[in-house]
């Protein structure tokens, strides 16, 4: 197995939430972080990271990422937008992705909005960009590999490509943020 696969297996970035895998009943607060817990655990780095509190998911209600919830329970709808919380906040603030998710709050609470459908097409690209980054990390791989280095020197090198790539990634997603806002703001 190469680097590549080894990188991409260990981060198992095929794990989501699927559609299927919300309970149609609303869930407390606790079931919901069972839900992302069983879902998520073996993609963190180490056994202190969480994958979500109580006090993420307060912080994200009090910040109106999500509709307001009714009776402390979460619908499947609250579900699907935490988990596209849970996927953003890697690399966008909290104050990016309100902005990213304003425009879907929106129009769930004005028109006949069909989060389900819009997250379905969420999970075929999160899907897609799972195999997508192992062909890209298999080409970081080989261009590593091809410097006259130790392993070592080679390791640093596909760290700093990867760092790079990362920031590129995230200051495009910064890029379309701001892009939504100014055509929020010119409506």
């Amino acid at each position: 197995m190469s680097k590549s696969e080894d990188i991409a297996q260990k981060l198992d970035l095929e794990s989501t939430i699927h559609e299927d895998d919300i309970p149609i009943i609303d869930l407390y607060m606790d079931q919901v972080i069972q839900l992302f817990d069983a879902k998520y655990n073996n993609t963190l780095r180490n056994e202190e990271e969480k994958v979500l509190t109580k006090t993420m998911i307060n912080n994200y209600a009090k910040g109106k990422l999500f509709i307001p919830i009714k009776n402390k329970r979460y619908s499947k709808k609250h579900i699907m937008l935490i988990n596209l919380i849970y996927q953003m906040k890697g690399a966008l603030s909290i104050k990016d992705i309100k902005s990213v998710l304003e425009p879907l709050n929106d129009k769930m609470e004005s028109e006949d909005f069909l989060l389900e459908k819009f997250y379905r097409s969420w999970i075929i690209i999160q899907q897609n960009n799972a195999q997508n980054f192992l062909e890209e990390m298999k080409t970081h791989e080989i261009v590593v590999e091809n410097q006259e280095a130790d392993e070592n020197d080679q390791l640093i090198l596909l760290i700093a490509s990867l760092s790079n790539m990362s920031n590129a990634y995230r200051k495009a997603a910064e890029l379309l943020v701001d892009e939504l806002n100014e055509r929020r703001k010119g409506t």
